[in-house]
């Protein structure tokens, strides 16, 4: 039954290695449940009105179980879904001040409605096909960069520098107990995986964890040094999720308080992020599961396309802001995940964090952190199908493989690859060689990189 939903077989892979991939993404991308309340709850709207994080808390797992678990029947791809981070900061900090939460979330659900029109349309699709295959696999490898900076920061390994913009730990030196933490579960990790050990990125994670809640039990230390989430035994295992915020969004009323302009730079913004930040993740995250064609193309794209749109509604309608693919989810690749019975196990276990908040909430960054820069390794692998001799392509690559982790952003990595590469063939004049859709996405991406003087002109 479970080859014929999730083709387990065509796939070359097992029920066990699905599972296991599955609470990898879910321990890798845990933290969302308690990061996400933290930043929208952390801003007011233009009243003054804030969001609890009871309720915010129950909104995102419940947002994120829903998504993921369309993700696995309807896209049967190993991606799990929750609210964005980028995303969630647009709406808090951007939208939010302007107009009510109510109204804000609204352009949340209009967001997601467009980014479904486009993938039933086929237009989605057809934009993310135009993207030339060097590209693609640069983005693999620019994501691969993105996510190891991320673990590295998470983790304290890295940090804003002084007269640099960063520097090895704190100081130029490596202090504290979660960034031993952090090393010891790599290095556990780094060899349990050469060595081919079954589950090796879960069980570090695992051990990492139980080392990090030993450390902070017998040890005085800071808790904030742990960073959003603490490794601490929880003082209870259940808590009653609150579902107050499920469907308190208004549609169109953005538009009237902000005004049409604000409103409209918010929702371009939103989509924009939304479309390309998936674009890039599922592009990336497929190569390296291996479930791309010679062209570069994802096999049920269209429907994969669909339900990261589905899951920007359903963001919106729950007030968790939008939801969409988490780079995470190449946690779970690297562990073995390759179909949707992967994203069955993380949606079930998000649905479960509903009750079981505390639990949720043990993994701190620093043993989560490893699996991010291992499978950073693994899609730097990537960059041997990049024609690095031909510089028409070599430079758009090496720009997406760069801006990508140095503005911490995959949608400015596509966007400067894009942009370049048209650039470079249309002054060669090899126009036959620019799918006609690249001109419109590399206008759009010009839109997004000047919207500050666009808008001060309007």
């Amino acid at each position: 039954m479970l080859d014929g939903l999730f083709e387990l077989r065509g796939r070359e892979t097992t029920v066990a290695r699905e599972v296991r991939g599955g609470i990898t993404t879910f321990m890798a991308m845990a933290y969302i449940i308690l990061l996400n309340p933290i930043i929208l709850g952390g801003a007011h709207d233009v009243t003054g009105a804030k969001l609890t994080i009871a309720q915010l808390t129950t909104s995102t797992a419940l947002a994120a179980a829903v998504s993921t678990l369309l993700m696995a029947f309807v896209g049967n791809a190993p991606f799990g879904l929750a609210a964005g981070l980028g995303l969630n900061a647009v709406v808090a900090y951007q939208a939010a001040p302007f107009m009510t939460w109510a109204q804000a979330m609204g352009l949340v659900v209009i967001e997601g409605a467009v980014i479904i029109l486009l993938a039933v349309t086929g237009m989605r699709t057809l934009i993310m096909n135009s993207i030339p295959l060097a590209l693609k696999h640069a983005i693999s490898i620019g994501i691969g960069m993105f996510i190891t900076l991320i673990g590295l920061v998470d983790a304290g390994f890295v940090t804003p520098g002084k007269g640099t913009p960063v520097q090895l730990g704190s100081g130029g030196h490596l202090v504290g107990w979660p960034v031993v933490v952090f090393c010891f579960g790599l290095l556990l990790m780094i060899v349990l995986f050469v060595r081919r050990t079954p589950g090796a990125i879960l069980i570090s994670i695992i051990v990492a964890t139980v080392l990090a809640v030993l450390v902070n039990r017998l040890v005085r230390i800071d808790p904030r040094t742990w960073g959003v989430v603490v490794p601490r035994v929880p003082e209870r295992l259940v808590a009653a999720p609150d579902f107050g915020l499920i469907g308190k969004f208004d549609l169109f009323g953005g538009f009237a308080t902000a005004g049409a302009v604000t409103a409209t730079v918010v929702l371009f913004t939103l989509v924009l992020s939304g479309f390309f930040d998936a674009m890039g993740t599922i592009i990336g995250v497929s190569d390296e599961a291996g479930m791309v064609d010679p062209q570069g193309r994802v096999p049920r794209l269209g429907r994969i396309l669909t339900v990261d749109g589905i899951a920007g509604v359903i963001g919106g309608a729950t007030s968790s802001s939008a939801n969409t693919v988490f780079v995470e989810s190449a946690a779970g690749v690297g562990e073995g995940a390759r179909t949707g019975l992967a994203s069955v196990a993380t949606g079930l276990l998000l649905a479960l964090t509903l009750l079981f908040t505390p639990l949720a909430v043990v993994v701190p960054a620093a043993a989560a952190a490893p699996a991010l820069v291992l499978v950073g390794a693994l899609m730097m692998t990537q960059s041997r199908n990049v024609p690095w001799e031909d510089l028409e392509v070599a430079i758009p690559a090496f720009l997406t493989i760069a801006l990508m982790p140095f503005t911490y952003s995959i949608t400015n990595g596509v966007g400067a690859g894009v942009i370049s590469y048209t650039l470079i063939k249309a002054a060669l004049g090899k126009f036959n060689e620019i799918p006609w859709l690249l001109w419109g996405v590399s206008a759009v991406f010009l839109a997004y990189f000047g919207i500050t003087l666009i808008e001060n002109l309007v």
